[in-house]
């Protein structure tokens, strides 16, 4: 197992073109893996108008996201512990202010977490699908990038979108990619294409992180509201996130000095006014 620096909080941010296409169980149940293997995790559900990842553990927070920002709840009272070492921040579900925030809501959001965030080795942004102001602030402050994409056409071709304006709006040029629902050569032959759009079209080479086997046990886990990690710990996919979650500590030491060279948080944002 890769050591991780303790006091370097890594955030990963999970996003994709398009909906559908399994991000918010895959952030979860990375979350697990990487807690399972030593690193203590924070979960941060940021499909900010969305958010489920509090109904895929079958969880009824009482406090949430919106309530720390309006200034009714800390930070510390937002956090929910789901098992030691694994914690989540759930978001609001049908707020559609959370959706877009302005610049100075992000900044005032990320001030309230510096200090929470500290405490994890992982910070990992579960973000809405598509391409969105936030969506694209939050991907754009992530220290490591993973999108996620399944061999379907449309998925690939959303999945080039979101890296397409990441790059031509911001300069991004380093994205992890992993593929949902997929064999081994599915996900070889699906990463190829994108990667190869990637260097005709915009100049760079992505980095691929692995594949997820399609598992009909995933919608039983849902059903249950219980983590696939824990409804059925030895299934295909969960070992697949296994070794996802493995590559994400060792791509993470091997880049440490790029990776660590700014917070986690806010590095990018204008201070609020």
């Amino acid at each position: 197992m890769d050591a991780i620096n303790p006091g370097k909080t890594v955030s990963l941010c999970i996003m994709s073109g398009k909906g559908g296409v399994g991000k918010t169980n895959i952030s979860l149940n990375l979350g697990f893996a990487l807690r399972d293997m030593g690193h203590k995790s924070l979960l941060m559900d940021c499909d900010l108008g969305l958010a489920n990842l509090d109904v895929l553990l079958g969880l009824a927070p009482e406090k949430n996201l919106q309530d720390m920002l309006a200034g009714s709840a800390l930070a510390q009272e937002v956090v929910q512990t789901i098992e030691p070492g694994l914690d989540i921040l759930p978001a609001a579900s049908g707020v559609p202010e959370m959706v877009e925030m302005d610049q100075n809501q992000q900044g005032a959001l990320f001030d309230k977490l510096t200090d929470l965030v500290a405490d994890y080795e992982f910070l990992i942004l579960d973000l809405g699908a598509g391409i969105s102001g936030t969506v694209l602030s939050l991907a754009r402050m992530a220290q490591m990038r993973v999108v996620l994409v399944t061999p379907e056409p449309t998925s690939l071709t959303d999945g080039y979108a979101i890296i397409k304006v990441l790059h031509s709006r911001f300069g991004v040029r380093d994205f992890l990619v992993v593929v949902n629902q997929a064999t081994a050569q599915e996900s070889k032959q699906t990463f190829q294409r994108l990667n190869l759009a990637c260097k005709n079209f915009l100049g760079f080479e992505l980095v691929h992180l692995g594949h997820v086997r399609l598992d009909r046990t995933m919608t039983a886990a849902v059903i249950h509201q219980t983590p696939l990690a824990r409804h059925a710990p030895d299934c295909p996919a969960i070992k697949d996130i296994a070794n996802l979650a493995a590559r994400v500590a060792h791509y993470r030491n091997e880049n440490l000095e790029s990776i660590a060279g700014r917070q986690a948080l806010k590095q990018i944002l204008p201070t609020p006014t």
